[in-house]
């Protein structure tokens, strides 16, 4: 079957995390792409691009009850954007884990086999030496309880889709910027701050001499709605989602500064302890998904810094 004719018999999408950043993007994404929208998330929210929200915990949710829900709209495609950088372990466990455990059974007992699409993380890999660019043949050696419990949720996908239970796809995403980031994000955190900063106030900033890839939102929330309409070929694949480059936290901070209309040199750099959720480089491979989704990213990190900062002014009225 070809993509166009796949993409042809796409109809209703389910989005697992509906109402966070990526999942808001993921949904007007797919919206625009013709499909017709169901949210799902822990509690309804206004502002997001879909036909209706579920307000369902899927985490507790046993799966019939769940299969239940997901067979109501008969769905061609669910994508599972849940979870984020919980507190615990055992929070972690629950959001990571369990929840991606009860989707994975509730979606093997639906009449019509749905896309699966499971959004994971560049993490799932571990650190790496600096220099490597990480391809998806590498083993996964994660290293945090982030990190861990992601990769136990990528691999319950695609064990199912190994057995021949669903059909599920795992995109590894690096670190993720644009309109919306979450302020829980160290350049979510930065962005806030800068903007309700005035000019030739000094900045005290600690900045790591990690190099990390980041890719914008909306180019996420595009290799998601390509990974539900794509060849069957991606049924069982891991796809690395990034820029393809190790870019300088000095270089990515210099950036926002500057589209917070701030002097990067009223930086002043202080030393501190930073302690990250994944390595201190990260560079995502992207042969495999210019080869089976055809997507390459095309928004420039100083236009995803730009937005970022607009997106706060608008909301804050600064």
């Amino acid at each position: 079957m070809d993509q166009e004719a796949f993409s042809a018999t796409a109809h209703n999408a389910v989005v697992i995390g509906a109402t966070g950043n990526l999942g808001r993007h993921i949904c007007a994404a797919l919206t625009a792409a013709d499909h017709n929208v169901i949210g799902v998330a822990r509690s309804v929210a206004d502002g997001v691009a879909a036909s209706r929200i579920v307000p369902l915990d899927v985490a507790s949710t046993d799966p019939p009850e769940l299969r239940r829900v997901l067979s109501a709209h008969d769905p061609s495609v669910v994508v599972n954007v849940s979870g984020g950088w919980e507190t615990t372990e055992q929070e972690m466990h629950a959001a990571h884990v369990q929840l991606v455990e009860h989707l994975v059974a509730a979606a093997a007992g639906l009449e019509r086999r749905p896309r699966l699409v499971h959004v994971g993380t560049i993490h799932e890999y571990g650190p790496v030496p600096a220099r490597t660019s990480i391809d998806e043949q590498r083993v996964p050696e994660p290293t945090t309880a982030y990190a861990r419990t992601k990769l136990a949720g990528s691999r319950a996908v695609l064990d199912a889709t190994a057995a021949g239970e669903i059909d599920g796809t795992v995109l590894r995403v690096v670190n993720v910027c644009g309109p919306g980031t979450q302020p829980a994000s160290f350049l979510g955190s930065l962005a806030a701050r800068l903007c309700a900063t005035e000019p030739g106030v000094p900045i005290e900033l600690t900045i790591t001499d990690a190099k990390r890839d980041y890719v914008d939102v909306r180019d996420v929330a595009d290799a998601v709605v390509r990974a539900a309409t794509a060849v069957p070929e991606v049924v069982g694949a891991v796809i690395n989602i990034g820029r393809g480059e190790a870019v300088s936290m000095r270089t990515l901070v210099t950036a926002l500064v500057e589209a917070a209309r701030l002097d990067p040199r009223d930086i002043v750099e202080i030393p501190a302890q930073v302690t990250s959720k994944g390595g201190d480089w990260t560079q995502a491979d992207i042969s495999r998904s210019r080869a089976l989704l055809g997507w390459a990213p095309t928004t420039s990190l100083r236009t995803s810094m730009a937005d970022m900062c607009a997106r706060i002014r608008t909301t804050t009225g600064t």
